[in-house]
């Protein structure tokens, strides 16, 4: 069951329980170079982006920041630190939202600033809590970064913005410690009502963020938990979003996009079926329809895998069967089994 939480719109992007989970990232390029960051903004969106947070570390990247915002098809976050001005300058500028997180812009004063700026442009706050970043007055007082310590950041900042009447906002609450990650969101989703962005910070490499990303965000996402996703990864941002419509397509709360069950093969196995699995995967790796596809390695759940999937291969001694939505289409020679398995894809497309 989805939590409740308020719901807005950023730009024309639903954010909160009334709307599906999106997944976001953000760029890695220098952010005063337009057509750089442009180009990474469009990969990102053709790749499944909702929406795209772009840093702002000074003055002069704003008006590039904007410029990208502009072109975007999806909603720009602009990302600030240290410097509330920047933030009324990318609002000003026509940026679709920002990211703030207040204990290092200078205080409520200067963050009541950055909430009448958004007002005024109907433009979202996204207050970020991390673990790396708590207030001296919380460590002071805790001792080091701890679940009560980011909860009392997150609830004293949201208080003064639910003050000043401002509610489009976004919670997001991050550590590298998965746990304690799990366990901030759970006590935030019981004491606020605003949409969470989930994501585990620093997660790692694409190996070791992906494992940290899918228990964090996916445990949240089980329990109804999480309105909006980033699998942060070190390198290339676009290696996120197949992680991240991963997580979202195992817990049913995508419906596009090929689900692939292969087994993990074993002594039974008499395929080369790694090498097949891997061929499929690259194959179904562009198609937005909503499938399930098994690639199957011996008579012990194979036939049963592949009846039940849209399109399945059981693989046998040297051969393949071909199921297609429970019927056996095809028996091929393993040599032959993936251009068979080609031909009743497009098949299966065609219908």
């Amino acid at each position: 069951m989805r939590r409740k939480t308020i719901s807005f719109k950023i730009r024309d992007v639903g954010m909160g329980a009334d709307y599906p989970v999106t997944v976001q990232s953000m760029t890695n390029t220098d952010s005063h170079d337009v057509e750089a960051t442009l180009a990474q903004v469009l990969a990102l969106a053709d790749a499944g982006a909702a929406l795209v947070r772009i840093a702002v570390p000074d003055q002069a990247a704003v008006a590039p920041v904007a410029e990208v915002a502009k072109q975007s098809p999806v909603p720009i976050v602009a990302d600030i630190h240290f410097d509330h001005r920047l933030a009324l300058a990318a609002l000003d500028a026509g940026v679709d939202a920002v990211r703030i997180n207040p204990g290092n812009i200078g205080g409520l004063e200067r963050l009541g600033e950055v909430v009448e700026a958004a007002k005024r442009h109907d433009a979202a706050i996204r207050i970020g809590v991390n673990s790396g970043s708590v207030e001296k007055e919380f460590l002071e007082k805790y001792g080091h970064p701890c679940v009560e310590a980011l909860v009392e950041s997150l609830e004293k900042y949201v208080s003064y913005c639910e003050s000043l009447d401002f509610h489009k906002l976004v919670l997001s609450v991050k550590s590298s410690d998965v746990a304690m990650m799990i366990r901030v969101n759970e006590v935030v989703a019981e004491k606020f009502p605003y949409p969470l962005h989930l994501g585990v910070t620093e997660a790692g490499t694409v190996r070791s963020g992906t494992i940290k990303s899918s228990i964090g965000i996916g445990s949240l996402l089980a329990h109804g938990i999480g309105d909006t996703i980033r699998v942060s990864l070190t390198g290339d941002p676009l290696n996120e979003l197949p992680v991240a419509f991963g997580i979202l397509k195992s817990l049913h709360l995508v419906d596009s996009g090929v689900d692939i069950v292969s087994c993990p093969t074993c002594g039974r196995t008499q395929i080369d079926l790694a090498t097949l699995a891997e061929a499929v995967e690259a194959l179904c790796q562009t198609i937005d329809v909503p499938l399930k596809i098994a690639v199957m390695g011996c008579v012990v759940n194979g036939p049963g895998e592949a009846r039940e999937a849209d399109l399945g291969i059981a693989g046998g001694r040297g051969v393949g069967i071909i199921f297609h939505k429970g019927e056996i289409v095809r028996r091929c020679k393993e040599e032959d089994l993936l251009d068979a398995f080609k031909e009743e894809l497009a098949k299966l497309l065609a219908e």
